[in-house]
């Protein structure tokens, strides 16, 4: 078995990563921008390229300054523990939201910020008056922790890459005002909200008091995230990622591809968001397969098994990894697949043809095995 295996591997000879917008590799001209750039101290405040991106950063998205950090998950830390700076405050978020989920308790364990978790709708909102409930009262500060921050997600991932409307978002950030609260937003794939939903990027963080801004997802650097907000918030941000360990000297090599992805990729967004929706699809006609078409708004797709079906996701994900797919197993009946610049139509077909007969032959033998 391990030979016939060895040679299915050896004769794979295209690989379609589907996995996430992570999975990018750095693009010849990032390549070139990273070799050729001008660096100096981050830490010390003196790197060019980093001083570059982050005014372009801030600029982009309506706010007066802008941090390079390693990561989402310390952009997001960061920007919780800046606005909770005392602990045992507490951060109202989704209870699906990737803060709350996905980023090892960070904002508890290291920050000591209490996370109230709301329920997260379909479309990735929360109910305005549920929000509101959630507030603590100030004169029960005796027993509860104290509210000071509002998390949103855009786009909301746990719910496919759902978009917050600018609406919503202002509502929520109305609300944060009336009782003296910041809103942060995760704006991991911000760019592909702004896209989809036709709305400049500023207009859409507006009325946030921070953002935190993924450069490695939709828009393929291979490193890194930026947050912004006032001037104040990032001096103090500045300082926490030190103490985080993020300070990394000379950053210019990792922001000269974050600005080459910033020129070159956003523009093709809309094709990412296009392809997924091919995908989509595509995949609603191969039986046993669904996808909710109404959530594909971006460049998430995720694909539930029906009940019934003769076959499960970690057989489907095998059979698709032999041919070169790469696909995320969510459950034991959905995956998760995500389009980005590095996939083409081509690719799309390719996979489509391979998902129809992956059921079908898996759901064939698992049935022959009964």
């Amino acid at each position: 078995m391990r030979n016939v295996l060895a040679v299915q591997e050896n004769m794979v000879t295209r690989i379609v990563d589907l996995r996430s917008d992570t999975v990018t590799k750095p693009t010849e001209a990032m390549r070139a921008a990273m070799a050729s750039a001008e660096v100096d101290d981050d830490v010390l405040g003196y790197d060019p390229t980093a001083f570059r991106l982050e005014t372009e950063m801030a600029k982009t998205m309506g706010k007066d300054a802008a941090l390079f950090v390693p990561s989402g998950t310390m952009g997001n830390l960061i920007s919780v523990l800046v606005h909770c700076d005392v602990r045992g405050s507490e951060v109202i978020l989704g209870d699906t939201c990737h803060i709350n989920i996905f980023e090892n308790g960070g904002i508890a364990t290291i920050g000591g910020v209490h996370p109230r978790q709301v329920k997260n709708n379909d479309d990735g909102t929360m109910d305005i008056d549920l929000i509101e409930a959630a507030i603590r009262d100030p004169m029960g500060e005796l027993f509860y922790p104290t509210t000071k921050l509002i998390c949103l997600e855009n786009t909301h991932a746990n719910s496919g890459g759902r978009c917050l409307s600018v609406e919503y978002t202002d509502r929520v950030g109305e609300l944060a005002k009336k009782h003296g609260l910041k809103l942060h937003i995760d704006g991991a794939r911000i760019f592909n909200a702004s896209v989809a939903l036709g709305v400049p990027v500023d207009r859409l963080v507006q009325a946030a008091d921070s953002v935190s801004v993924c450069l490695s997802k939709g828009i393929g650097a291979p490193v890194g995230s930026v947050i912004v907000g006032s001037k104040n918030f990032i001096a103090k941000a500045r300082r926490l990622r030190k103490t985080l360990g993020g300070g990394m000297r000379q950053i210019g090599i990792l922001c000269a591809a974050a600005l080459v992805a910033l020129q070159e990729n956003v523009g093709k967004l809309e094709s990412d968001h296009k392809k997924a929706r091919l995908l989509a699809d595509g995949l609603n006609e191969v039986k046993g397969l669904r996808v909710d078409a109404c959530s594909v708004e971006t460049n998430m797709v995720f694909i539930d098994i029906e009940e019934g079906t003769k076959t499960r996701a970690e057989k489907i994900c095998k059979y698709m990894e032999e041919r070169g797919i790469l696909v995320m197993q969510e459950s034991s009946s959905r995956m998760r697949v995500v389009l980005h610049h590095q996939i083409s139509a081509s690719d799309v077909q390719y996979a489509l043809s391979c998902f129809q007969q992956a059921v079908a032959v898996k759901g064939v033998q698992k049935e022959m095995g009964n």
